[in-house]
């Protein structure tokens, strides 16, 4: 998500000259945060079943792309909540004092595949952290890298972009964007519903209010339903790319949240392939683009 493609937002009270960036640039010199976690099969065979899935899953087997996403979960205490439902700022991640926060995009790059029954390190630490002015006022952008690795070779390089923003005015509807296409090729329709968006947060451990808390999400962040993770829209993209291309690897996955995805309405998502590379889009239901992806593609 750039500083141009968060165009769901409003009217916004604060300015780049209320954010110490200074003081939330301190963050990239603390050191890395490392997890360490065996890979059973629960957390993967609970995801192949969110998506309707048969084949069993055993020990040995390759966790797909970006399934890597339902492990390692933090446990933070519950004192250590914010209203949000988020950790409170200022631990691992900086107190960026803007109240909406979102994963905007992510850049994943699959050295080899991780393996379930593994033992794997992740070793995560922020890389940057950058003020920018939006049309509608200020935005701060937080990159974190993570690196999974297995007896010190790493696998997986990952870097995600949060983004926070302003509150949304209540009763200030959501501004369209241009961004309007005509997709062609795989196609896909997926309904959203509570369960689905609890299911996920559930086996993610994403706490986020917005996902599951509808009083919250309307009244407090000033969206129009709950929203649709957008780690989760990532995996659909690339399943549906995986249906399509069975004999084929991902070594890069990129994609980009551009606006919200709402439960109370269905979306659709796309994928065309041309040569070694996959464009796959997510599109709302009014033909929107709401999360852009790109996948680079290898042999099996």
């Amino acid at each position: 998500m750039t500083a141009t493609s968060v165009i769901f937002m409003n009217e916004t009270s604060k300015s780049t000259g209320d954010i110490d960036l200074a003081y939330l640039r301190q963050w990239t010199q603390h050191d890395p945060v490392t997890l360490t976690e065996t890979l059973d099969l629960r957390p993967a065979q609970s995801l192949a079943a969110m998506l309707d899935q048969s084949r069993t899953l055993q020990m040995g087997d390759i966790l797909p792309p970006l399934w890597h996403w339902v492990y390692f979960i933090p446990c933070p205490r519950a004192s250590e909540i914010g209203v949000d439902g988020h950790p409170k700022r200022g631990n691992f991640l900086p107190p960026v004092t803007l109240p909406r926060r979102m994963w905007a995009a992510s850049e994943v790059r699959f050295n080899a595949p991780l393996l379930l029954g593994e033992t794997v390190q992740k070793q995560s630490r922020i890389t940057s952290v950058q003020l920018k002015q939006g049309a509608t006022g200020p935005l701060v952008f937080v990159t974190v890298n993570h690196r999974y690795s297995v007896d010190n070779r790493q696998r997986i390089n990952e870097d995600q972009t949060l983004v926070y923003v302003d509150k949304n005015p209540a009763g200030r509807p959501a501004r369209k964007g241009n961004q309007q296409i005509k997709p062609s090729g795989w196609f896909r329709r997926i309904e959203p519903d509570p369960v689905m968006l609890f299911r996920y947060s559930a086996l993610s451990g994403n706490t986020h209010r917005i996902h599951f808390d509808r009083d919250y999400a309307v009244r407090e962040e000033a969206y129009p339903g709950l929203l649709v993770q957008a780690p989760w829209t990532a995996i659909l993209l690339a399943e549906l790319l995986r249906e399509h291309c069975p004999e084929t690897a991902i070594s890069r996955y990129g994609f980009r949240a551009l606006r919200p995805l709402i439960d109370t309405a269905a979306f659709t998502i796309h994928g065309h392939r041309r040569g070694g590379e996959v464009n796959l889009q997510a599109l709302d239901a009014d033909g929107q683009l709401a999360v852009d992806a790109t996948a680079v593609l290898t042999s099996n």
